[in-house]
């Protein structure tokens, strides 16, 4: 699990419309397979050879062998357009709502899964907004800050998985989101000054929802138990929970009710330490008006 620097690393090229599949995702590369492999069938069965197909579709033989082959994920444009070029009746259109499933990267499926069972979050970020606060604009300024540098592909692909997880707010029943944000992620402008005012205006906003509570750590309480980077637990309707730290275990996803006693033990210490819920909201609106 991942807290809001979740890597997605797919290597697409922006004029072709897919990605290269993740060895390591069995499940993904079981599903692009088998939906290659009914291209192929199709195609084979109008009589049309990968030339005059990849010709019909406006793009080279060896985008057409890959996806085919099971080795790049098709977006949805691409059978869109196979559809139409086979004839296929919508069967192949169809085969999206597959691939829509492991289009992203297993690790950043697997977060978004944990997020959509999740009942409450604990959220504390010491470097950068958490990803479920952020704008879209936001998001993408923030990404292209990734080195090595994103593609555009890449890019997009990677600014889809964290949005698509913002639908945590709007579940039923509503889980209870607890965020704690180091002051200095508050005002560093990223994207500019204007990026940085429409974020602050939807942190307002989302600070409105009663299921959701923003708490701002004021940069000059230097002594609190967070100063080893994020932390965040997930836990769940059946008493279980997970947990991850910069600074413990190895940084790795935790469990076991010892090991998350410490990262509740910490985050409550934080939250304590914090300024309040109505106090972050003043604060915010004043480096708004400063923004």
């Amino acid at each position: 699990m991942s807290v809001d620097g979740e890597a997605v690393r797919l290597r697409g090229e922006a004029d072709e419309p897919g990605w290269e599949v993740d060895p390591d995702d069995e499940w993904g590369v079981a599903v692009i397979a088998t939906v290659g492999r009914q291209l192929k069938l199709r195609r084979e069965a109008v009589g049309m050879r990968v030339a005059e197909f990849g010709a019909a579709m406006g793009y080279g033989e060896d985008l057409v062998y890959k996806i085919e082959g099971g080795k790049r994920i098709p977006r949805e444009e691409y059978l869109d357009k196979a559809d139409e070029v086979l004839g296929a009746g919508g069967l192949i259109s169809a085969t999206w709502e597959d691939v829509r499933k492991v289009r992203y990267p297993k690790k950043v499926r697997d977060l978004a899964m944990l997020e959509a069972k999740a009942v409450e979050l604990l959220s504390y970020g010491s470097h950068n907004l958490h990803g479920l606060l952020q704008t879209e604009e936001y998001a993408r300024a923030l990404l292209s800050t990734r080195r090595p540098t994103l593609s555009e592909d890449e890019l997009d692909l990677a600014l889809a998985a964290r949005m698509a997880r913002r639908t945590i707010f709007e579940r039923t029943p509503v889980p209870e989101l607890s965020f704690v944000q180091e002051e200095v992620t508050l005002r560093r402008p990223v994207g500019g000054r204007m990026v940085l005012r429409r974020q602050l205006e939807h942190l307002l906003q989302v600070a409105q929802l009663r299921h959701v509570e923003i708490q701002v750590m004021p940069t000059s309480r230097g002594d609190h138990p967070g100063t080893g980077g994020r932390i965040q637990v997930l836990k769940f309707a059946d008493g279980t929970a997970v947990g991850r730290a910069d600074d413990e275990f190895g940084n790795r996803p935790v469990s076991e009710p010892r090991q998350l006693r410490i990262f509740e033990l910490r985050y409550g210490v934080i939250r304590a330490e914090a300024l309040t819920a109505r106090e972050s909201l003043i604060f915010i609106e004043q480096l708004l008006g400063e923004t």
